[in-house]
């Protein structure tokens, strides 16, 4: 099992996570009849459970007045692991140790009644929170007016709407001025001036020396209110780190998991494209260009037997698969009388217009007629583009005047 690295910063944490696994044990579900599921028990044939690891061997440590984002795909562990951090949940395996009171406000609704109204979850939520209820009557209007639901307060919470549920949860989490706040992605159900109000608040908080934790798919959001990011990934860190770096190593593993997703190699084989070489003004090989710049595909194949009149292709396509720009030697008119054995086809493109972003390239070989496909790589190599100026797709020279 790895060890979680002790650095200088242990001293200041708050928050300790160290070897923390969290496991769930899943029974298969069934789609059979229920006369076939009693005959199974009959017989005492039963379907055994699995385990899942939601967390594997996850470590970090969250210092004295720190915001730590997470960021993830679904699945990835972010809300299990907030639950562990908030005590909800105990680890599997490993040790969290926490500093200080801690608030949190981690699903729709989480600590509410439903049959109190918002006045008696308030103070419900205060007394959870070691607060008299003299304190939290201090409290109690600045919650209100934050929340904006004067005219609420007093109707059960089960009459609330998502957003209203949110608004008072987060009125509540924030107000009990806690050592730790903890918030999961339920602002997302809030409306655009209550999320710049929450987003304020955090600020007040953050300046006032408390310990944030936040999950967040708002990559711009949660960049611009952590100190740093916790990047997790089927239960494991893949990273922990400055915002922008850690954010930027999150979308590129998002766009190389969407290429994965797209690629297909496919053909009679007759005709095998064994490697294609990328490259592009410095000529060493890269995945990186300039739009306006040239790239250069080596594209080298190996034919089984003699091949008359192939016919070598190639398109760009963006993330979603959809053909931006296609050429192939029979478009430009360069004729390959046959092929035979290994070689090489060299494509140029001088003046590579594409907009900012990620593509997907495919390269093909296929007879002249078009019918039979010797070799095809659909979506198999992506280059990222940037660019000095906006556009969309493809360049191309306008000019624009009055009629």
């Amino acid at each position: 099992m790895p060890v979680c690295t002790r650095d200088m910063s242990m001293a200041d944490s708050v928050i300790t996570v160290e070897n923390v696994g969290k496991r769930f044990r899943l029974k298969h579900s069934s789609s059979q009849t229920l006369k076939a599921a009693a005959v199974d028990f009959l017989r005492g044939r039963r379907q055994p459970a699995r385990d899942f690891w939601a967390l594997k061997d996850v470590c970090f440590t969250v210092k004295r007045g720190e915001t730590l984002g997470i960021i993830g795909a679904n699945g990835a562990g972010k809300s299990t692991l907030m639950a562990l951090v908030s005590g909800t949940m105990q680890p599997t395996t490993g040790k969290i140790t926490a500093s200080g009171s801690i608030s949190s406000l981690l699903e729709l609704g989480a600590g509410f009644h439903p049959e109190l109204t918002g006045r008696e979850n308030v103070f419900l939520y205060g007394a959870i929170m070691g607060l008299s209820r003299k304190q939290m009557t201090a409290r109690f209007d600045a919650i209100v007016d934050f929340a904006e639901l004067s005219d609420w307060i007093d109707e059960p919470v089960k009459h609330y709407s998502s957003g209203m549920y949110v608004r008072l949860g987060f009125a509540v989490a924030v107000e009990v001025a806690p050592d730790i706040l903890l918030i999961d992605e339920v602002l997302a159900v809030g409306d655009a001036a209550f999320q710049r109000k929450c987003l304020d608040r955090m600020k007040d908080f953050r300046t006032s020396g408390r310990t944030m934790v936040i999950i967040s798919h708002d990559l711009p959001t949660i960049t611009s209110v952590s100190d740093r990011i916790l990047f997790l990934e089927q239960g494991t860190v893949h990273g922990i780190g400055t915002p922008s770096g850690i954010v930027e190593d999150y979308q590129e593993f998002v766009r190389r998991k969407q290429a994965m997703g797209a690629q297909r190699v496919w053909g009679t084989q007759e005709v095998v494209i064994e490697e294609v070489e990328l490259s592009g003004t410095s000529g060493g090989k890269t995945d990186k260009f300039k739009s306006g710049e040239p790239l250069i595909a080596r594209v080298r194949y190996s034919a089984k037997h003699p091949v008359a009149r192939p016919v070598f292709g190639f398109s760009a396509s963006d993330l979603n698969g959809r053909i931006v720009y296609g050429n192939n030697t029979q478009i430009e008119k360069f004729d390959i009388p046959q092929i035979n054995g290994r070689g090489e086809v060299v494509l140029k493109i001088d003046n590579l217009s594409l907009s900012r972003g990620s593509y997907l390239l495919s390269f093909s070989v296929h007879s002249e007629d078009h019918l039979t496909n010797y070799c095809r790589l659909d979506n198999t190599y992506e280059i990222r583009v940037t660019a000095a100026s906006d556009f969309e797709g493809c360049y191309m020279p306008c000019r624009w005047s009055k009629g």
